[in-house]
């Protein structure tokens, strides 16, 4: 029986387990969003997790929205990337940078040129963002035009690129968690009448035209995505009845080869059914929540190939050691999971000195 000890092949990568480092955000990048210098460090430590799918990387100044995130769409970006591919393949590690355009989800003090955030239609989300400010309520977007669509689409394409050439070994298109892709897939935050909205292939036309760009700039097999079905975070409301437009997504990503869908499941089990039914590449699951006890339950019944772990990878730097061996985990410093310094970021014990 397969289970999460089992080497797998996606796209190109031969990974030696069915563990997955999931995408945090760290903000810890430099005010340019070059990685940071502990960035390489952070990883590297991490690399055991076989797959290493990094924090929401911007791919373009509108792609912006918090403060020192990294981003992936200049020379010294590449550069501080590079550094940290390198240092994760010396452990034998994988890197898939995780190219995240924020859509409305930004403050113009927060971006480098201090512009009015974009998004598929003029609707804000209704959320605050933390800025050097403060806490300040996001303001209303503007709609992008028809033909701003596709600079944003190339703009993803430029940013996939750039991370290949800094080393990483696939990206992952950040789809979910209400961000830009996932806010021209939901009926809330979309309202156009072009191209763009109301059928769900119209719904769903922003994403697949990005996963196709970046396959066709990487290949296939270095591209991923991100979903989340449902999950209602940045002020995105879908329900039940948007189920069809990832039902039409994993057929069009399956048409197209990509090398995974990851899944943050929001328990909809009949929707990860028939997106599993429909996809043919890997399929990665993240449930939130996920106890110690239940890493690998979605593995041995089939319902996935793989499995993304966050908080325990955060804490853990040798969570594959400490899962293999029932060792005890770290404490988990919540407090310090953003902003500056080494706490709470690459100062968590391993077990030879836990």
């Amino acid at each position: 029986m397969t289970d999460i000890w089992s080497p797998i092949t996606v796209g190109r990568m031969s990974l030696p387990h069915r563990l997955a480092m999931a995408p945090m955000t760290r903000s810890r990048a430099q005010v340019d969003g070059t990685p940071g210098a502990l960035a390489a460090q952070y990883y590297q430590q991490r690399a055991s997790m076989g797959l290493l799918i990094t924090e929401g990387t911007q791919p373009s100044d509108d792609g912006q929205g918090y403060l020192t995130t990294p981003g992936i769409y200049t020379d010294a970006h590449v550069k501080g990337w590079r550094q940290v591919a390198d240092a994760v393949h010396a452990e034998g590690g994988k890197l898939a940078i995780q190219l995240m355009h924020v859509g409305r989800m930004s403050h113009p003090s927060n971006t480098p040129h201090g512009r009015q955030p974009v998004a598929p239609s003029a609707i804000a989300p209704g959320v605050e963002m933390f800025t050097a400010t403060g806490m300040l309520d996001i303001p209303e977007p503007r709609a992008l035009e028809t033909d701003e669509i596709a600079q944003t689409v190339a703009d993803f394409a430029y940013a996939a690129r750039r991370a290949i050439e800094a080393g990483a070994d696939a990206v992952e298109i950040h789809g979910a968690n209400g961000y830009i892709v996932h806010q021209f897939l939901a009926p809330n935050a979309n309202t156009r009448i072009d191209a763009y909205g109301g059928s769900v292939e119209n719904h769903a036309r922003f994403a697949v035209e990005v996963a196709q760009a970046i396959a066709d700039a990487i290949g296939a097999d270095r591209t991923g995505i991100r979903l989340s079905p449902g999950i209602p975070m940045g002020g995105i409301k879908e329900g039940s009845e948007n189920d069809e437009v990832y039902r039409y997504l994993a057929e069009q990503f399956d048409r197209i080869g990509l090398a995974y869908i990851h899944l943050l499941h929001g328990g909809n089990e009949q929707l990860l059914a028939d997106i599993r039914d429909r996809f043919s590449g890997t399929l990665i699951v993240n449930r939130p929540g996920r106890t110690r006890e239940q890493v690998g339950s979605d593995i041995a019944a089939g319902t996935a190939d793989m499995e993304s772990i966050g908080v325990m990878s955060l804490s853990n730097p040798d969570l594959v050691a400490r899962l293999r061996m029932g060792a005890p985990l770290n404490e988990v410093k919540y407090d310090k999971f953003y902003g500056a310094g080494t706490e709470g970021y690459v100062d968590y014990p391993v077990l030879e000195t836990a």
